[in-house]
């Protein structure tokens, strides 16, 4: 059966909006990244916004990224330690966890936490500012939305970042240690030669520079996304789902690309 011409043509049209959407889309997003990053060099930032996200984005998300990375060092220790039980290369345990979590694991968790936490946070409300006009009350107040708002987020994200990830490893690697010791009988002193004899600087730096990316992905695309709300609540609802959603896309994706320059 033919496909009707006017089926394709809307076909087609459909894909063109599509592609013009995410082009502009991007754009937006790097003026939003570079004119932030001229508002920190020109320090016209509001520091104290600044200050105050670090804290919400960052002490506030320990107590979600230290529950998730321990328990989920604690499964993959569980797992993965009865495969290598069986091939005897139990001792390898520390090494297996250690590159997971330096390289993948403590960015990507951290990251998808943060995007579900913060970003729609972040959407949600620049969303409800936009609706409301206040966003254009700032500029009548010779405020700049960048400075006050958008340039404090993603700075405060982008510094916050890397350091959840660190406690993210930690917590991570002291999970799959307690499993390892306590139900997979690995010696701690074989848990710990694995790591020292495998394991180098860069397999948690590389971690470490993917989570600066990782912020400003989650900050920028829910600044985006507030900064474009409309029709009133549900368009605050609506741009709020899109970020969570489209931050952990673009965490995914990023995430290959980055380990192929990386490692």
């Amino acid at each position: 059966m033919k496909s009707s011409p006017g089926y394709f043509y809307n076909t087609v049209g459909n894909l063109g909006r599509f592609v013009l959407t995410f082009f502009n889309a991007c754009k937006e997003m790097c003026y939003l990244y570079t004119r932030s990053l001229w508002s920190v060099l020109r320090s016209t930032i509001f520091w104290h916004n600044t200050i105050n996200e670090m804290n919400f984005i960052g002490v506030n998300s320990v107590p979600l990224v230290a529950i998730i990375s321990t328990f989920t060092g604690m499964v993959i220790s569980l797992q993965v330690g009865q495969i290598f039980a069986d091939f005897g290369v139990s001792s390898q345990l520390g090494n297996v966890l250690a590159v997971a979590f330096g390289r993948e694991l403590a960015p990507v968790l951290t990251g998808v936490v943060v995007a579900g936490r913060v970003g729609s946070s972040i959407a949600a409300e620049i969303g409800s500012m936009k609706v409301t006009e206040q966003i254009d009350a700032l500029k009548t107040l010779s405020a700049d939305p960048i400075d006050y708002l958008v340039a404090p987020k993603l700075l405060a994200a982008f510094l916050m970042m890397p350091l959840l990830t660190i406690v993210s490893n930690i917590l991570g690697m002291a999970g799959g240690f307690m499993v390892a010791v306590h139900q997979k009988a690995v010696t701690a002193v074989a848990f710990f030669e694995s790591i020292a004899s495998y394991i180098t600087p860069w397999n948690f730096i590389g971690g470490l520079i993917k989570a600066f990316f990782f912020g400003l992905v989650v900050a920028g695309v829910g600044a985006y996304k507030g900064l474009h709300t409309e029709n009133g609540a549900v368009g605050v609802g609506t741009a709020t789902t899109q970020s969570v959603v489209t931050g952990t896309i673009y965490i995914f994706i990023l995430n290959y690309f980055l380990t192929i320059i990386l490692y």
